[in-house]
């Protein structure tokens, strides 16, 4: 059975991204279709919605596009290891790498909660303020 593909509109609507934006993700080689209808259209699988998704993810993190070809390409490599018997010593060190992202990831995501809670604070105040001077 072969995977269902989707027009870029189909796969707009399921990642939240516009079209624009999936073309220029292709344009700097983040993720190729992988078809063409006979009309030329993209035509895109579930891999290729996962791995936009990734990119999506990644964006509100500040990784950069060249951090977001890196970790793809790692990803890309974890996942396609074969019998080679080098391949658990190059497997460890992509792992070692991935592992870094999820570091910077990580904080990344501390920095927000705590950009959040200093949002959400303010916010209260305003709310004070309005109803003390009602």
């Amino acid at each position: 059975m072969t995977e269902r593909q989707m027009q870029i509109g189909e796969v707009a609507e399921r990642t939240g991204l516009s079209l624009r934006t999936i073309r220029h993700y292709e344009e700097v080689d983040l993720v190729i279709p992988s078809a063409r209808s006979k009309g030329g259209f993209r035509l895109y699988t579930g891999a290729d919605i996962e791995r936009l998704m990734v990119v999506r993810r990644m964006k509100p993190l500040g990784f950069t596009l060249e951090e977001m070809r890196d970790l793809l390409e790692i990803t890309d490599r974890l996942s396609s290891r074969g019998a080679d018997p080098n391949a658990a010593e190059e497997s460890a060190r992509l792992r070692e790498r991935l592992d870094a992202y999820r570091k910077v990831a990580d904080a990344r995501c501390e920095t927000l909660r705590a950009q959040l809670m200093a949002a959400e604070d303010f916010a209260a105040t305003l709310r004070r303020r309005l109803e003390e001077t009602a």
